[in-house]
């Protein structure tokens, strides 16, 4: 059984794979606060699934593309078993994390975007390192920019592990804190090699939407 908050069909709004009609299975529990945090209900509201059930409702939607998101999925070993079958029935996986986890577990068919925490998210230092030796080339780091300092450190930190040179990195403004064009500017400014992330479902639906 997977304790789940909700699961819900939408267009992926974020990563490489914006613009997808998705399923959406959030899971409940996070052992991270962020001070920007849109789902945190997802902190204890849910009720237990069975995988079965899951597939079957997943199933019912008639996409290709699944997105296992939370609060935090790798909290619950199950989701280890539940992302397999779904590779398995050649569904497109992609799995959100904060790497607060280790991710040697996950299947190698499964995209993963890394979220990995800056200075002012309230959760710095939350990320293990030991994440950075078992990226795949299909691993997308995303870094939420809530500040310029936010900014330098994600630079930063790029740069000395030469993240840029071996994954997609992801620059994401924190929705009603940073102006989009403000950090589009600064990446243009100082040549950074980060691609600007903008989360596509808060401009299509209200911000404050669940289920979107």
């Amino acid at each position: 059984m997977i304790k789940i908050n909700e699961v819900f069909f939408s267009i992926q709004g974020e990563s490489s794979l914006v613009g997808f009609p998705t399923v959406f299975v959030r899971t409940t529990g996070c052992n991270l606060r962020c001070t920007y945090c849109d789902s945190t209900y997802s902190y204890y509201e849910g009720s237990n699934m069975s995988q079965e059930d899951l597939l079957e409702l997943i199933k019912g939607f008639e996409t290709k593309y699944v997105c296992i998101t939370g609060g935090e999925p790798l909290l619950q070993n199950e989701i280890y078993s539940l992302m397999k079958t779904l590779c398995d029935n050649n569904y497109v996986v992609s799995l959100e994390t904060s790497g607060s986890k280790l991710c040697h577990q996950v299947d190698p068919r499964v995209k993963i975007i890394l979220d990995i925490k800056t200075p002012d998210s309230g959760a710095k230092n939350s990320f293990k390192l030991e994440n950075l030796s078992i990226l795949s080339p299909t691993t997308e780091i995303k870094f939420v920019i809530t500040s310029e300092n936010d900014f330098s450190w994600s630079e930063d930190f790029c740069h000395r592990h030469q993240l840029f040179d071996r994954n997609q990195i992801l620059y994401s403004p924190s929705f009603g804190q940073i102006n989009p064009q403000w950090l589009a500017e600064k990446i243009l400014s100082q040549k950074s090699k980060a691609r600007l992330q903008l989360q596509l479902h808060k401009y299509i639906w209200s911000p404050d939407k669940r289920g979107v």
